[in-house]
């Protein structure tokens, strides 16, 4: 059970950068996918527990709010935690940092619905989702360093 946030800690690479000179919006949509996927291996429910209890979480929807550009060389922590909960639905947000002097580049929040992964159909979690993907600590601040 996890009521922490997760850091995944990246370097901003040429692919991630660009016309513009910074990073595009659609690799921000993709570092959400790349930390919530860190997140869940972490707390041992990947996509191995996946396969084995055949249902899985899927987007559904996607907040995002660009706040300040990230540029090539930058390192960035890419930070997510759980917020809410439900049988079908779990509600998971993103903050995204400038390592360097912690200002947030990004915010953002994904609504994951539960499926079973032969027909895709909406089903109800699994305890074993359910104890994992637990909201975050009310005493933790993620905005905090």
């Amino acid at each position: 059970m996890s009521t922490s946030y997760f850091d995944l800690n990246i370097t901003v690479k040429p692919e991630h950068i660009d016309v513009l000179g910074h990073v595009n919006n659609v690799v921000y949509v993709a570092w959400m996918q790349d930390v919530a996927t860190a997140h869940i291996e972490a707390l041992g429910v990947g996509l191995e527990q996946y396969l084995e209890l055949k249902h899985a979480m899927v987007a559904v929807e996607h907040h995002v709010q660009y706040r300040k550009a990230a540029m090539l060389g930058d390192d960035v922590i890419l930070r997510t935690w759980f917020y809410d909960i439900n049988a079908l639905y779990s509600f998971r947000q993103y903050a995204f940092f400038r390592a360097s002097d912690k200002s947030v580049l990004f915010t953002g929040n994904t609504k994951w619905a539960c499926i079973e992964i032969a027909t895709g159909r909406p089903k109800r979690m699994s305890p074993t989702f359910i104890q994992a993907y637990q909201p975050l600590n009310s005493e933790l601040d993620p905005y905090h360093f």
